[in-house]
């Protein structure tokens, strides 16, 4: 257990370190909250007659709107029925925001902080790849997913097929360009080939951070939560009422990048670890 403390500890004070360099405001938001953010695959914690959050994702919005231009947050999310190796239902999310601002600068701050950890905690020195993800579809397994798009598909091509080959990857991978479908929050472009400006980090085969393009089209954001609360009551999921004080403050929000990254799970990475075992102390174990 010491050696994960003083490393979680290490690790908070570089990245600390590195967004006061960087000019970033470190933010507090609410961690109970009327309303999360809804997105298909990802299930909210009742909190008596509220909810613990999934992401802040929501208030560092609002946040952005009132002309903040570079923010982040270290803090505690939880998500209910995530327990694994790589899961946990309560865990530390590191996510910011740059406004004026798109998923490739993201993914250059991404670059930095990482090497500047990996520095720090005398990891070799890392080789970062792209790949795009239509190209790993139709290479690996012959399906193009932006021609028909089909959920179960989609997650199942990821876990089996992509997923094992970045892991065969020396280095840190970005897996980017998703389908309009897979990425809710994120702002599409294109006219024929439209893509979501979205990308995943790898390393070693492990999802450590997502980063998206921001959608600032709060009238495309009411669709598309609409469209995913169809999709959940057709699951039997949930469906939770929509922010209105979160899409209203995407108006006001000119262009913007952010991304989470998992802390327990670079933690796990930097310790050369296999389960979020080794790395969350008083980590809640079922039965």
């Amino acid at each position: 257990m010491l050696s994960a403390l003083k490393s979680r500890d290490q690790l908070l004070k570089i990245i600390r370190s590195w967004f006061s360099e960087n000019q970033f405001i470190e933010v507090e938001t609410p961690i109970v909250l009327k309303t999360p953010c809804m997105e298909e695959h990802i299930d909210a914690i009742h909190c008596e007659d509220f909810f613990l959050r999934t992401s802040p994702e929501l208030y560092h919005k609002r946040i952005l709107g009132e002309g903040v231009g570079k923010i982040y947050e270290i803090g505690r999310c939880f998500r209910h029925g995530e327990i694994g190796n790589l899961h946990h239902p309560e865990y530390t999310m590191l996510e910011w925001y740059r406004l004026n601002s798109d998923y490739k600068e993201i993914m250059t701050d991404t670059k930095m902080l990482i090497d500047r950890i990996a520095e720090k905690f005398n990891r070799a020195e890392i080789n970062f790849h792209e790949f795009k993800l239509k190209d790993l579809f139709i290479d690996l397994v012959g399906w193009n997913p932006f021609v028909s798009f089909n959920a179960d598909r989609f997650d199942q091509v990821l876990c089996e097929n992509v997923e094992p080959y970045l892991a065969s990857v020396k280095g840190a991978v970005f897996l980017t360009d998703y389908p309009p479908e897979a990425a809710a929050l994120a702002r599409c472009v294109g006219e024929k080939n439209r893509y979501a400006e979205r990308w995943e980090l790898y390393l070693d085969g492990i999802e450590i951070a997502n980063a998206y393009s921001e959608l600032t089209d709060s009238e495309e954001q009411r669709k598309r939560f609409e469209q995913c609360g169809i999709r959940r009551k057709k699951n039997k999921q949930e469906v939770y009422p929509i922010d209105e004080e979160f899409l209203q403050s995407l108006n006001k929000i000119p262009r913007a990048g952010g991304a989470a990254l998992g802390i327990d799970r670079l933690l796990m990475w930097l310790m050369q670890k296999e389960s979020l075992d080794n790395v969350i102390p008083f980590r809640i174990i079922p039965n």
